[in-house]
């Protein structure tokens, strides 16, 4: 009982993070009907870009709380992300718009790899290690270990998602966005400013990963220029998994993948070795995504967004 409550724990820490991710790809789908593969590499410049953050503050105010610390670069982080995901819509996309859907698709690949270029130009080849900012300190949690870092993950990830719920149902630009999603042609003929309302789409995507980049970073206590690309890839597969289009179905489909990555590799590794548990917890993701979108292509939840005309 003790491993599987330790596994949940596990997993809610990682689908949350793969959960606030693919809520950015899953807002650029429905409004664009667009797969930003670059995505996920902003992730990586938010985890960079705190680690950067992170050292100038030990530097200066050495005596903060790890907390605060971590708040401080995180609200650091989001400006450089969402100015990051902006200037790939304005150049990378824009143009493409209606373009046959190859070529965002080879477009977004060739901004990933740029962006990951730009990073090892800046920081490096080498992982750098995360400061240590917060306890290293466990708490028993009916029998399983959580860490200060995990609970704030938990906390910051709960209180985004919501949040972006609350944004989307409840305020004006929410209902730009979903009308946006419907159909962008009636959105125009009714007011929406469209491309206001895609860049919207692109800067909250960007605050998300950078939450998520910079919480990655102080998880897994490291980060380099390539780190972006599987969970990248594993966000997307959640999106697709919950169904794209979908925000509900983001976080689901993100909780979800965490938590069978993580029972997954921590009964198998149980059974077989943790090395083995190991090797095998990047297969699951897939294994699962293959099964759900054989008996249900549309994905968990379905796909919110009408077919355009």
């Amino acid at each position: 009982m003790d491993i599987l409550i330790q596994q949940i724990v596990n997993g809610l820490v990682l689908g949350s993070m793969y959960a606030l991710v693919a809520l950015g790809y899953t807002m650029v789908y429905g409004v664009l009907n667009l797969i930003n593969f670059a995505h996920g590499d902003v992730l990586m410049i938010g985890a960079m870009v705190g680690i950067t953050i992170l050292k100038i503050v030990q530097n200066v105010a050495p005596d903060l709380p790890g907390v605060v610390k971590l708040l401080i670069a995180i609200v650091g982080t989001i400006p450089i992300c969402v100015g990051v995901n902006l200037i790939i819509e304005r150049v990378a996309y824009r143009r493409l718009r209606n373009a046959p859907r190859l070529a965002p698709l080879i477009t977004a690949i060739g901004v990933s790899i740029l962006l990951q270029t730009f990073a090892m130009m800046i920081w490096g080849r080498s992982p750098i290690v995360f400061p240590q900012v917060m306890p290293s300190v466990s708490y028993h949690v009916f029998g399983a270990l959580i860490t200060p870092t995990q609970v704030m993950l938990l906390v910051l990830s709960t209180v985004s998602m919501l949040g972006l719920v609350f944004m989307v149902e409840k305020t004006r630009m929410g209902r730009a966005m979903r009308a946006t999603a419907e159909n962008p042609r009636v959105a125009g003929l009714m007011g929406v400013d469209s491309n206001r309302v895609i860049v919207l789409t692109f800067a909250i995507g960007a605050a998300l990963a950078a939450v998520a980049g910079v919480m990655w970073g102080a998880t897994y206590a490291s980060a380099q220029f390539a780190m972006g690309f599987v969970p990248g890839l594993k966000a997307f597969s959640a999106a697709v998994l919950g169904g794209i289009g979908n925000i509900y179905g983001a976080m689901v489909g993100g909780i979800l993948l965490g938590l069978i990555e993580s029972l997954g590799a921590g009964y198998i590794g149980d059974l077989t070795g943790d090395f083995l548990g190991s090797q095998y917890q990047d297969i699951f993701a897939f294994v699962i995504l293959i099964i759900v979108l054989t008996l249900r292509p549309s994905g968990i939840m379905g796909e919110r967004v009408a077919d355009r005309a």
